[in-house]
């Protein structure tokens, strides 16, 4: 079914206790179905108390995660593995059923060169491990391709999507981000329509991570195949505000934001709601409703 979502981003710099419930009761109030919420790398995140708090307040938790430098894949696969299988052990805790984002680098580490055949070897054996692990506790893990100035590794879906045939998981997805796709693909129709049936999670983020329409994205083309595969999965916001000082540095808002967040989320929001209905993915949905019920 097709979900709208926000990151905790959109709220707070990093997840913690307070912040974290801070984010949910902000998600909720401005109208959005889910929450992702972005793992800390110490995994200090009690599932429990999350999973309850959400359930209060009426919204879903999709979990993300990206591997910190000390256990960029690569370079240390076994300790990378464990770090990830403990990611997973959260999101079970929180009975989720989905964790994405860079599962497979960390964010900045490069070599210089391309990714090698030995690299890939180890990186496939890697997800294949941590794939294993997932699947019989009924969780999708969604690989998120970036952008060629923050990786080597994977900066294409088709890359992803290569990925997950050679290892054959069911579980195994790919999750796009339009701020990415912006740079690195040719098209915002073709990836979304190669990647039928594995398309599990989208970001939907602006060229400049502002307000949704205001930038450089072919929005209509994304929309156009979502619409040829009928996707159902969440449209979740990632955008941000240099209101929030913490995430200036992080994510190069060097010039200030034209909104503050609660205004960015609830226009990009109706943007997404608008876009949805205008290409029939809310009416195909409510058809699909109106036959599992009659």
């Amino acid at each position: 079914m097709l979900k709208f979502g926000a990151s905790i981003l959109s709220w707070i710099p990093a997840w913690s206790p307070e912040a974290g419930l801070y984010a949910i009761k902000k998600t909720a109030s401005c109208g959005f179905d889910l929450l992702e919420i972005s793992l800390p790398a110490t995994m200090d995140f009690d599932a429990k108390t999350v999973k309850q708090q959400l359930r209060t307040h009426g919204i879903e938790g999709r979990c993300s995660f990206i591997l910190p430098k000390e256990y960029h894949l690569l370079h240390h696969p076994r300790a990378a593995v464990n770090l990830l299988k403990t990611a997973i052990d959260k999101v079970e805790a929180m009975n989720g059923t989905y964790l994405g984002g860079v599962l497979y680098a960390a964010i900045g580490t490069f070599t210089g060169n391309p990714c090698t055949a030995a690299e890939k070897a180890i990186l496939q054996d890697a997800i294949f491990q941590v794939a294993a692990y997932a699947q019989p506790r009924g969780i999708t893990l969604g690989l998120e391709p970036i952008n060629r100035y923050e990786t080597y590794v994977f900066t294409s879906a088709a890359e992803v999507l290569h990925t997950i045939e050679e290892l054959d998981a069911e579980n195994l997805g790919l999750m796009l981000d339009t701020f990415h796709m912006n740079i690195e693909e040719t098209s915002f129709y073709e990836p979304v329509v190669a990647a039928a049936g594995k398309l599990q999670y989208i970001h939907m983020t602006e060229s400049d991570r502002g307000m949704l329409g205001e930038g450089n994205v072919h929005w209509d083309d994304l929309f156009k195949g979502l619409a040829a595969i009928s996707y159902a999965g969440p449209l979740v916001l990632e955008n941000f505000s240099s209101h929030i000082k913490e995430l200036v540095g992080p994510t190069s808002l060097w010039r200030p934001s034209a909104y503050d967040p609660e205004t960015l989320a609830k226009g990009s929001l109706s943007f997404m709601q608008a876009k949805s209905e205008e290409y029939g993915l809310l009416t195909h949905q409510k058809q699909l409703v109106t036959e599992v019920a009659t």
